[in-house]
């Protein structure tokens, strides 16, 4: 059984010195750490939410870069193939009038040649005439 005798009130006062030497010596001290420890995740936190809004917004910026940079991109492309376009359709047009003069001249050319033959053989046309009447007929016109 216990008995109440003064070992009883010496274990009670140790019990309390106790506390107060275990709270001085070890439960402050890890609730100052764990404290601290909470205070630092806590900026941390801050700081990790502050880099995601920085990134997302250089991000919005570079996108943006890039959306404007794509389209002066796709601006000079149109206006070099419109530019490209237009040389070539005029060094077309430019090959075709070549092509026409020359054509023409080669039809002038052939024509002319037609007429003198033309002229030629109308004026040797009486000879070409008596010779075969003579060559059909046997005999000399």
């Amino acid at each position: 059984m216990i008995t109440t005798d003064i070992t009883l009130f010496i274990q009670i006062v140790n019990m309390v010195v106790l506390m107060f030497l275990l709270n001085g010596v070890l439960y402050k001290p890890i609730k100052n750490i764990l404290r601290e420890r909470s205070e630092k995740l806590r900026g941390m936190e801050d700081s990790i939410s502050k880099f995601e809004k920085n990134a997302k917004l250089r991000q919005e910026e570079v996108d943006a870069k890039m959306a404007k940079a794509s389209g002066r991109a796709k601006a000079a492309l149109d206006g070099a193939r419109a530019e490209a376009q237009a040389a070539g359709d005029e060094k077309l047009s430019a090959i075709r009038a070549d092509a026409d003069a020359t054509k023409e001249a080669k039809l002038a050319e052939l024509r002319a040649d037609i007429e003198r033959a033309r002229t030629s053989l109308k004026s040797n046309l009486d000879g070409f005439a008596t010779d075969m009447a003579s060559k059909i007929l046997g005999r000399s016109l």
